[in-house]
């Protein structure tokens, strides 16, 4: 039974028309005693790649590929990498989901494969000039639930920085599946976004505020004209485990 509807295929087969420029490749990880939700992962993964000629579906097993596995930096499974393929090259932007993309997160991976297939990230050019200056790894992990609206807004932002520098690789991780994560960064409601283990951002937040938010994290002085307070974000208190 397909896990995305009639009518639901029909527009997306529409859009990718319309929207996709270059080929985009979906890196899915399983195994092969699937976990809960690795078959139902796979299963949007292969129904997405249906809907347009210019998406592919690579399917690997997160134990006997585990040299791709470990190519991707893919450590927990169901896992899903985007790339953007162009001219026989494959672009990693370090976009990654761990954890199935249903409810609201569906969202997210239409809305990245098209930014992939772009390959812009669509932020501010403030944005863009101040990614442009960091000179380290930044690593985000945006814990999210299906149920959460607020979530895929923290997911995008997370993975267009990805878009955009070199140096950052974004997570979505769906709480309910890995408990143990969601513990040890004490993610009791969603969206939470996680900035290189230590620096936290509740919410789903303006662009300017999280950009703050990754300056804190890396040391630098956020924009001084930049005040969390001016700010209202969304936070939707859903316990995640």
């Amino acid at each position: 039974m397909a896990l995305i509807s009639a009518k639901d295929a029909e527009h997306l087969r529409n859009e990718f028309e319309s929207e996709l420029e270059s080929p985009v490749k979906l890196v899915m990880f399983t195994q092969t005693i699937e976990c809960q939700f690795c078959g139902e992962t796979r299963q949007i993964v292969e129904e997405i790649s249906g809907l347009s000629d210019k998406i592919t579906a690579e399917i690997y097993n997160f134990v006997t590929d585990k040299a791709t596995a470990d190519l991707y930096g893919i450590d927990k499974i169901p896992a899903i990498a985007i790339l953007r393929s162009e001219d026989g090259q494959d672009t990693d932007y370090g976009i990654r989901f761990y954890g199935i993309p249903s409810g609201y997160e569906f969202t997210s991976i239409v809305e990245d494969i098209m930014d992939v297939s772009k390959g812009q990230s669509g932020l501010q050019p403030r944005t863009k000039e101040a990614l442009a200056q960091i000179d380290e790894p930044v690593h985000f992990q945006v814990f999210v639930t299906p149920t959460c609206p607020y979530c895929p807004q923290a997911v995008r932002l997370a993975h267009q920085m990805a878009i955009e520098s070199d140096l950052i690789r974004a997570d979505m991780v769906e709480a309910i599946e890995f408990p143990h994560l969601a513990n040890k960064y004490a993610v009791y409601g969603v969206p939470r976004t996680v900035i290189n283990e230590k620096t936290h951002q509740e919410g789903a937040v303006p662009e300017p505020m999280m950009l703050a938010k990754l300056l804190e994290a890396l040391g630098e002085a956020p924009p001084e004209h930049e005040h969390e307070h001016e700010h209202k974000h969304h936070h939707e208190h859903e316990h995640a485990h």
